[in-house]
């Protein structure tokens, strides 16, 4: 509902690009950043309600960048949670378009946000979800997995990381931390929150890329295999199955760990069991 909100109607003239910016962002998902940010804000002992306009304007960013990714310049996929990807539907140019439009979208959400609490303001948010989203962050690492393809044999452990925090764990560990914002977190818990963030950002990445090869294209609402098809660089490719789901559940601990520091961790705690047996 407040994503709804938030964005103009599929009525607001251009109507073709509100359409499409609406196609995707209630195409479904997890709503995995979103919500990490609410239960960020609750670890933190803030009202979830207060934080959920920096959780739309991550899931805004987050949706841009599918858009964008699933282009034929880009992965090429023709499916994104179960249904045909944007380009599909409008077309590259429109897609391209509707990504720009979420990704300021979720800026003019920020900038207008009035936070309750007094020791974060709304250029705070903007911060730290513009540099989530930036070249040396979101774009960044899609760009090191872009140089990487063709070249899973070369590339060390340490690179590999680097790029998935940047692709993935950026952004993840941004929406946490903007909940924690609006929770008016202290430094203490901002910190906690950090590290629960970068290491749940990077075992998402490491489920998804042992998903990728043991689950069907239905089962993952988008194309099964395409990570072997492309010759991304990936966990189980550089590592195998099985050390791939030791890092996974290692990430997730320390993950656990450092959530159990703060006063109300409890969804935090549930949702980093859920994305660690999750099954798409």
């Amino acid at each position: 509902a407040h994503l709804d909100a938030l964005l103009p109607s599929e009525k607001t003239a251009p109507e073709t690009i509100h359409k499409a910016m609406r196609y995707s962002i209630f195409a479904g998902g997890k709503r995995l950043r979103p919500v990490l940010c609410l239960a960020a804000c609750e670890a933190c002992g803030g009202d979830p309600k207060n934080a959920l306009t920096p959780a739309c304007a991550s899931e805004m960013l987050h949706t841009y960048s599918l858009i964008h990714d699933d282009l034929p310049c880009m992965d090429d996929d023709d499916y994104r949670r179960g249904r045909l990807t944007n380009h599909k539907i409008f077309g590259d140019g429109v897609a391209v378009l509707a990504g720009d439009a979420l990704l300021n979208e979720s800026f003019l959400a920020l900038a207008s946000y009035e936070p309750l609490e007094t020791r974060f303001s709304p250029l705070d948010f903007i911060k730290s979800l513009s540099s989530a989203g930036g070249s040396k962050n979101l774009i960044g690492g899609q760009i090191m997995d872009i140089e990487a393809e063709g070249k899973s044999n070369e590339i060390t452990y340490k690179a590999l990381v680097k790029i998935h925090e940047g692709k993935t764990g950026a952004l993840l560990t941004s929406a946490i931390e903007m909940g924690g914002m609006a929770a008016n977190a202290t430094a203490s818990q901002q910190d906690s929150l950090r590290r629960f963030g970068s290491n749940i950002g990077l075992a998402f990445q490491v489920i998804d890329d042992i998903l990728d090869v043991t689950q069907d294209s239905a089962s993952l609402g988008k194309t099964a295999g395409k990570d072997l098809l492309m010759e991304k660089a990936t966990y189980p490719a550089l590592l195998g199955l099985e050390k791939a789901k030791e890092i996974a559940e290692e990430l997730t601990s320390n993950a656990i760990n450092a959530a159990q520091e703060l006063p109300e961790p409890s969804v935090l705690l549930v949702l980093a069991d859920y994305l660690l047996k999750r099954k798409k």
